[in-house]
Formats: structure tokens, sequence, C-alpha cells
């Protein structure tokens, strides 16, 4: 048989829904046969864009399709320096899109190459919110009269609303919050829906990484009453010390992964059995080829997958997700976003939720497509984030 090749590679960006996506287009040397991958890093796309085109295009163009283990490796140490969150997304889409290939050629869905199903679909949560306890625990029972049965709670946002901030004359502009506040609401607001629901909806909270870490370990002490499914992101990458101190404190699952970009960070959480679920962002770690590793890894120890899944992980990330959560046997959750009804004309086969759980389309390789004449109609449009601008009361620069 004939060595099929990559002939062209392609970088799609389209920006139907909010977020800025990027999907890479691999195209081979037998004609009709190509696969996509997801490579969004929405705050820095252009920087993903230009590290696909100018420099893993011309050294992929030419390679064996088969090779996907050899392209990821040698792709992740071509640049020397390696590990960082454009890079990877770069390769992430080039590895996403070799493994929707191999499944095209060998006429199989992509879990089916990993190992086959564990499961015929995957159980997801969704996200309610409101500026209010009252309001929240309306948006969690709405979630829950569609058939969702895990809801992650919010209140104003990440960070919340704070309502008291007092900022010093000539204090910047920026995303101002108030953790001690934050705490305090989010607390009220924890309890009050858990008493509203009951035990019928498992609830996930997200601090996203903005407390001091002896504020964090308090955090998760303080809601271990309220039963959480888990505790999202609760410490930052630099902090991972504490994640020590926050296990002998409290028994409240803990997940964590969403920034993670080298494996030296999540390696200690899952040996030292210190995280209860892992969250990486697939496209930010390199693709499914690391992610597939990770999961089993991850299973040695106890630990479950709950892949990041928000509105800036792209349709086709979506499918890689689920790929991996049909297959791993320690899949937990999945984070879901309700995508609008035309983003699923643009992305054909993209994963569908009914009554919480969400289905692959069965096709070969990751199952979903690109209208590219469609996705032209919603050009990503540059601007300076606001939301990630984020200070404390007295101005100083924080984490968003």
């Amino acid at each position: 048989m004939a060595t099929v090749t990559i002939k062209d590679i392609q970088t799609i960006t389209t920006q139907p829904a909010g977020s800025r996506l990027i999907i890479v287009k691999i195209i081979t040397s037998e004609p009709g046969l190509y696969g996509l991958g997801c490579a969004t890093f929405t705050q820095r796309y252009n920087a993903v864009v230009t590290a696909m085109e100018k420099h893993l295009k011309p050294f992929l163009i030419g390679r064996d399709v088969s090779r996907i283990e050899e392209i990821w490796q040698m792709g992740m140490v071509h640049s020397y320096w390696r590990n960082g969150p454009v890079l990877s997304n770069a390769i992430s889409g080039a590895d996403q899109a070799l493994w929707d290939i191999k499944g095209k050629q060998a006429g199989m869905p992509v879990y089916e190459l990993l190992g086959g199903k564990c499961r015929e679909a995957a159980a997801v949560y969704g996200h309610a919110g409101g500026n209010s306890p009252e309001a929240v625990a309306d948006s969690v029972r709405q979630f829950m009269e569609n058939g969702y049965r895990y809801i992650r709670i919010q209140m104003g946002g990440y960070g919340g609303e704070a309502s008291r901030i007092v900022k010093p004359e000539g204090a910047p502009d920026g995303a101002y919050f108030d953790p001690r506040e934050y705490t305090q609401n989010m607390l009220r607001m924890i309890e009050h829906v858990r008493s509203e629901v009951g035990d019928e909806a498992e609830l996930l909270h997200d601090i996203h990484e903005r407390l001091h870490p002896i504020d964090a370990v308090k955090f998760a002490k303080e809601v271990e009453p309220f039963n959480l499914f888990f505790l999202e992101d609760p410490l930052a990458p630099e902090d991972l010390e504490w994640f020590e101190n926050m296990r002998q404190q409290c028994c409240t699952p803990i997940a964590m992964g969403e920034l993670f970009n080298n494996p030296r960070e999540w390696q200690p959480l899952i040996a030292g059995r210190l995280i209860d679920f892992i969250r990486m962002h697939v496209s930010q770690m390199g693709g499914i080829t690391p992610a597939r590793h990770v999961a089993a890894f991850a299973n040695m120890y106890g630990v479950r997958t709950a892949w990041h899944g928000p509105g800036d992980t792209s349709p086709v990330g979506h499918a890689a997700n689920l790929h991996l959560d049909l297959w791993a046997p320690n899949f937990g959750i999945q984070e879901w976003c309700n995508f609008p009804e035309h983003v699923y004309e643009i992305f054909p086969g993209l994963p569908e939720v009914r009554n919480g759980y969400m289905y692959p389309s069965d096709k070969p390789g990751l199952g979903i497509d690109i209208n590219e004449d469609l996705a032209s109609k919603y050009p990503c449009q540059d601007e300076v984030e606001w939301w990630t601008q984020t200070r404390l009361p007295d101005g100083s620069p924080t984490r968003p």
C-alpha cells in the first residue's frame, strides 16, 4: 500500500459564538482524505496561527500520516523549547487531525482506535448562574428540567460581583473583584442552592484560581458540608504544593488542570493522589496523544477525567474530548457549553447532548466536519481582552 503523506495544511479561524476558534485541516496525498483538529487558544489566536503556518507546517509537509506518536514527539522537541500554550495548541491541531485521518482510513471512530467504548455516552455538566442565590437556584432547576444531573453553579461570573470595593484615587480600569466578599457570597449561594434542590443534583463550583492559597484551603474546607461533586481549579499552577494542605484539611473533591501545559504540573498531583479529577484543556496540552497517556496514568491512581470544555474549546475539540470520554475507564464528567444552533450548521457532526449525556456521531474519525463557507461568515475579531485584566480592590493586578 502506498504511503499517505501530508500534502498541505490549512489553518481556519472563525468566531461564530463569542470565542475565537482555530481549526487545523490536514490535507493528504490521498484525494479527498483530510482531517480536522482543534488548536484553539482564543486569547492569542494569531500567535497559534503563525506557529502553525510558519513553523509546524513546513516541518510536517511530506510526513507519513500514520506515524502519529513519532510526529507528536518530534514536533514537541523540534523547537527545543517546549510545553508552552502557543506551541502545544498548534501541535494539538495537527495531532487531532492525524487521529481523525487514521479513523477515516480505518473506517472507525477514534474511540475504537483508543481501545473501544467503556460507555455509550458521556455525562456532562452545564453552567448555571445568576446574580443572586435565588437566581442561581432557578437556573439549576432549569438545567434539571432539561435532564442535567451535574451542574456547575456560579454567581456574578468568575470572582462574583463585589458591592463594597473602595478603590484608591487614580486606580486604573479593570475587572475588579474582592476575594473576601467572593468567599462569603459564594458560601451563601452554595448553601442556598443545596437547600433548594436537595441531593437531586450534583453541584460543582469553579474558584478559577483566584484566591490566595490559604484562603482556597479554607474555602474548600467550608464547602465540605454541601457535598460538591468537585471544587474546580482552587489553586493556580504556581501554588501546587498547597494541594497537600488542602487534602489534609478536608475531603472536598478537587478538579484541577485548566491552565496546565507542562507534564510536571499534573504528574505530582496525580501520583500524590492530591486531586480527584484532571481537567486539562486538551489542545493546551498538545492533543489526543498526550491526553490518552495522562488518562492512562491517572487511572492507575484512581484519578478521573473531566476535560476542559467551555466555549473556547472548538466543536472539533469537543468531539476529541468525547472520544477520550467514551474510551477512558476512569472517565468522570465532561464540561459542556451548549453551542447555539448555527454552530451545528458550521460544524456538522458536532456531538449532541440529550438528557444530560453527550453522544458522538459515530462516523469514522472524530465524526465532525466544517463548512468553510459558513465559517468564513464569522471572522475573528481582534480585541484586547477585558475580563483577564483582573484587579484586587486596591488596583493590584491578580490572576483572572
